[in-house]
């Protein structure tokens, strides 16, 4: 667990200034609805290739899908875990923590800063089309559709549990979760889209002692 993050005082108004120069300052906020359409795009004209194109069938593309959906949202949860609460034992890694995601936790509000810079999700999404296409062939066009809809499904939800209340349903739980992340244990709940990975690697909030 990350020191910085430990001490950080969630401030409900404002915003921080990351970068004294303004462009790079700008690049590090988006509207969130920006990267999600540029994914949802991008999956949706994989997943239309692929079964125009690909010798696989549709049933094999849809389960690939799947199987992306579900990894990703393992990747999910190990990242903000390990990464965005890395153990900050260098001033390096210090600011290196608090820029990725200490200054989220200092301004839950600020939603000019949920997710990455559309730049930086073209070079992304691009290098991950690559990546997959020389491990995996065309299964590609399954599973990198259900990796970056999961990753899009994630920006959403976090979107909306910062941005507006808890709808009154089973959905209440996403935020309640994350209300607890941020404003009362930090080394719980983990997962933003979903709780799975949360009750299998038992980081699940804390029930209250009852008095």
């Amino acid at each position: 667990m990350s020191a910085s993050t430990k001490t950080i005082k969630p401030k409900n108004k404002g915003t921080k200034v990351l970068f004294d120069n303004p462009i790079l300052e700008r690049l590090s906020r988006t509207n969130t609805a920006i990267p999600v359409s540029i994914f949802l795009s991008f999956s949706a004209f994989l997943m239309i290739w692929g079964f125009i194109h690909s010798q696989y069938s549709a049933i094999n593309q849809i389960a690939y899908f799947f199987t992306g959906l579900l990894l990703f949202s393992l990747i999910e949860y190990l990242v903000h875990r390990y990464v965005f609460h890395m153990i900050t034992n260098t001033r390096f890694r210090e600011r290196m923590q608090y820029a990725f995601h200490g200054v989220h936790h200092e301004f839950p509000k600020d939603t000019s800063r949920l997710a990455m810079p559309p730049i930086l999700s073209v070079v992304i999404v691009t290098l991950l089309y690559f990546l997959f296409k020389l491990i995996m062939g065309d299964h590609t066009f399954g599973f990198l559709p259900g990796f970056i809809t999961g990753y899009s499904l994630y920006l959403i939800v976090h979107y909306v549990v910062h941005a507006y209340q808890p709808p009154k349903n089973f959905l209440k739980a996403l935020w309640i979760n994350h209300g607890i992340h941020h404003y009362k244990d930090h080394e719980r709940a983990f997962g933003v889209s979903s709780p799975l990975w949360d009750y299998i690697f038992r980081t699940t909030p804390r029930k209250s002692k009852s008095h």
